[in-house]
């Protein structure tokens, strides 16, 4: 099966710090499978490092205030145009991210809070057909 998966997930520095956060499954997930790294914040023109983001309702603001949300939507545009464009038949995700969390997010306080949610890439896969997993659910995708 070929995956749309948060190339931070992979290893790639990409994450608003600067940092990776590479599961420790994903080498057996890519020998299973065949990955499309994207990382949907960088697709939407945003830099790395940058300022942390949270989602607030169909909002994402930075610590600061500052809206990022058309640089958000940017990005879950162009990983979608990817994930169709190469076939991808479903994405693995960073969860709890405003762009790639799926189920549950940080509520948009910066406190450290989850609530129910998804983030806007992953929002915009499941809206448009594409099973979207958390990165909890790679050992499921390995069996």
């Amino acid at each position: 099966m070929k995956l749309l998966v948060s190339a931070c997930l992979l290893g790639a520095r990409c994450r608003y710090d600067g940092a990776s956060k590479e599961h420790p499954l994903a080498g057996a997930l890519a020998e299973a499978h065949e990955l499309v790294p994207v990382c949907p914040e960088q697709l939407g023109g945003l830099p790395t490092p940058r300022p942390p983001a949270e989602r607030r309702g169909d909002r994402v603001v930075t610590g600061a205030g500052a809206g990022v949300t058309e640089q958000y939507r940017r990005g879950a545009e162009e990983a979608l145009r990817l994930c169709r464009v190469l076939g991808c038949e479903a994405a693995v995700l960073k969860e709890r991210s405003p762009s790639c969390g799926c189920g549950e997010i940080y509520d948009g306080t910066f406190s450290g809070r989850l609530t129910a949610g998804d983030g806007v890439t992953a929002s915009l896969l499941l809206d448009s057909g594409v099973p979207v997993y958390g990165e909890s659910q790679i050992a499921e995708l390995l069996k």
